[in-house]
């Protein structure tokens, strides 16, 4: 996968009109939802989609210009750096529409700020440059869409939660995930395999360190902020690499218990699937909280995978 700076000139032209599509087409349907029920509402999202479609005509003819018809298929999600557009499978409110619709048009004024700084045509960094602004406007006209007027006060408190969700609870759940589900192989299966409390702690704490350390670098290389808005790499990096180590450790401290008390392994290895059990509870509960997701299939992804990784780890021990 490419980061944006290694695309040639070509390409990056080719990104954007596909992603002024892609917008277009999120823009019309969020329209078509309304007309129904709100069609005064329905008004400024289709104009936001005509806006972006104008957008692609004039990439386009930039685009013909330089390079003649021929069209690389190049999608967002070929290029490293860009959030994913999650699928909208159920129907939104105008408050949700509208969030959505600020966080597309952040995300495409970053996204052509860093493309005309890379480009060397002079024609296509001025045509970059004021679609930035464009799109900054329209952030800013997004701000007031919906069927209610949001308050000031309220939309930067919006705009609070958002980045706070992008910085710290994304790359934190991400960790915590990791942590909580990748360390059940290794640990229960030394657990199985020694039946020793102490090497099992050991075998723990290095899985948990270890991949606390590897989330850590993955999350602030993966994303330097830039396109994104997502804010500094390393400390994204951070926050995942702490909440990866937790989720380790969670379930390695029980094998401190001393192995000279009676039955020191069976009492570790229950103290250590009790915390497993409220891992995935606290992972289902953030993904209910902040992603929207139903609580029901939150822990049921969660406890499915994670029951999966623990009896890999119980089977591979006992082997």
């Amino acid at each position: 996968m490419k980061a944006l700076s290694d695309l040639t000139e070509r390409e990056v032209l080719a990104l954007a009109i596909a992603a002024e599509e892609e917008d277009a087409r999120i823009y019309e349907r969020f329209a078509d939802g309304l007309r129904g029920e709100c069609p005064a509402a329905a008004g400024p999202f289709s104009a936001l989609a005509a806006e972006e479609r104008r957008h692609r005509d004039d990439l386009c003819a930039a685009y013909r210009a330089r390079f003649g018809e021929h069209l690389p298929a190049l999608r967002r999600r070929d290029v490293r750096g860009f959030a994913r557009r999650r699928p909208l499978r159920r129907r939104l409110d105008v408050g949700r529409m509208r969030r959505e619709a600020e966080a597309m048009e952040a995300e495409a004024a970053g996204f052509y700020e860093r493309a005309a700084g890379l480009s060397r045509d002079l024609g296509v960094r001025q045509l970059f440059t004021r679609l930035a602004e464009s799109e900054r406007e329209h952030g800013r006209r997004a701000e007031a869409l919906g069927a209610e007027p949001v308050a000031g006060d309220a939309a930067a408190e919006e705009a609070r939660h958002r980045l706070f969700v992008l910085r710290y609870v994304q790359p934190g759940l991400a960790g915590l995930i990791d942590g909580s589900v990748s360390t059940l192989a290794p640990l229960f299966a030394a657990a199985f395999a020694t039946r020793d409390t102490w090497q099992t702690f050991l075998v723990g704490l290095a899985a948990s360190i270890g991949a606390g350390i590897s989330m850590g670098f993955t999350e602030a290389l993966s994303d330097d902020g830039r396109i994104t808005g997502r804010g500094s790499p390393w400390l994204r990096g951070a926050v995942c690499g702490v909440m990866t180590a937790l989720g380790g450790l969670g379930h390695t401290l029980p094998y401190l218990v001393p192995s000279a008390w009676p039955d020191a392994f069976a009492l570790a290895t229950a103290l250590a699937a009790l915390v497993v059990a409220l891992e995935l509870l606290a992972i289902a509960t953030i993904r209910t909280r902040y992603m929207e997701t139903p609580f029901w299939r939150a822990s049921l992804q969660v406890g499915l995978g994670g029951a999966l990784v623990l009896l890999a780890g119980v089977a591979i021990g006992s082997a």
